[in-house]
């Protein structure tokens, strides 16, 4: 009688131990190609820009904390216009610093946010103006005079050491004092005629005085994603405290709210729109001085990382 074997032709074939049998399906998955690692989602890139007599240095901290809550992130701290060189007339930084993130903004078609400081957040403002393609999902505001600026400060002393805030739009509202960047967004609360006359800058990025970009202007402005508004009563430079947020003084300074500013319910150049669609935020802290915003950690993991997606 033939065996089994010989009956499938198997004789004389010597076969495997039923131990190896019982191991080969694991041996075929290990010659499975691997799986690939779960992908993380990136963070979007970071733009920082500074303020009036600052550098990338000041910022250190700041980059830190991105570094550490969102790991991988590419920041950028942009340098130009440091030191004395911000106080070159704002239209000008606008058109070096659209130089600079233009090519950023490229790189990153899932879009990119902006944390801009003191006088570097109204250059933002005017670049989400003048940029017919950007791509900001957040603008972050940190601690910057949206509505200008009226108060003696000592970066006022300095530049113009026999001048008073009540007497400096003499200066300011000249041609000459144009030329400095300071004076491109003081607002005189009390000379509003001068001040719409005269200002280059503040006056047109509001939309406070007609010009043939206006219309454009607004709907660029339109395309940000969330706009981010930090700042402070304990803040001691940004006067009143209340323009980070779009508030300012009436002729009796008097402050009055963003909800009462006639930009905002005229919608000048869309602020009244953001609101309407829940895309602005509002991070009033106090305790914090003008220049520790930057550096303050609660700050920054209560009023910007959790816009930095």
């Amino acid at each position: 009688m033939k065996r089994c074997g010989d009956m499938l032709g198997l004789q004389g074939l010597r076969l495997p131990p039923a131990g190896f049998l019982l191991l080969l399906p694991f041996l075929l998955l290990l010659l499975l190609p691997a799986a690939p690692a779960p992908h993380r989602a990136s963070y979007k890139p970071v733009i920082v820009v500074h303020g009036l007599f600052d550098s990338s240095y000041s910022f250190r901290h700041l980059l830190e904390y991105i570094n550490e809550t969102h790991p991988g992130t590419a920041v950028t701290v942009l340098d130009l216009f440091d030191g004395r060189e911000s106080l070159r007339p704002l239209w000008e930084q606008v058109q070096g610093f659209r130089e600079a993130v233009a090519p950023i903004m490229a790189k990153a078609p899932q879009g990119v946010h902006l944390i801009c400081y003191s006088q570097g957040g109204l250059v933002c403002r005017a670049l989400l103006s003048v940029m017919d393609e950007h791509n900001v999902d957040s603008f972050i505001s940190l601690s910057s005079p949206q509505m200008g600026q009226y108060g003696d400060t000592d970066y006022l002393k300095w530049l113009f050491p026999t001048s008073m805030r009540s007497n400096l739009y003499r200066i300011c509202y000249s041609p000459w004092g144009q030329e400095f960047s300071i004076c491109n967004y003081w607002h005189d609360p009390h000379h509003d005629d001068l001040y719409l006359n005269a200002s280059s800058f503040l006056a047109l990025i509001n939309g406070e005085r007609d010009h043939p970009n206006a219309t454009a202007w607004r709907k660029n402005f339109l395309r940000v994603g969330r706009l981010v508004l930090i700042g402070g009563p304990d803040d001691g430079v940004i006067t009143p405290w209340q323009s980070s947020f779009f508030g300012f003084y009436d002729a009796n300074e008097t402050v009055l709210e963003m909800e009462e500013q006639l930009v905002y319910l005229r919608d000048s150049f869309g602020l009244k729109t953001l609101l309407a669609r829940g895309a602005i935020v509002r991070c009033p802290m106090a305790g914090i001085s003008h220049t520790a915003w930057h550096s303050n950690r609660t700050l920054y993991e209560t009023c910007m990382e959790p816009w930095l997606s």
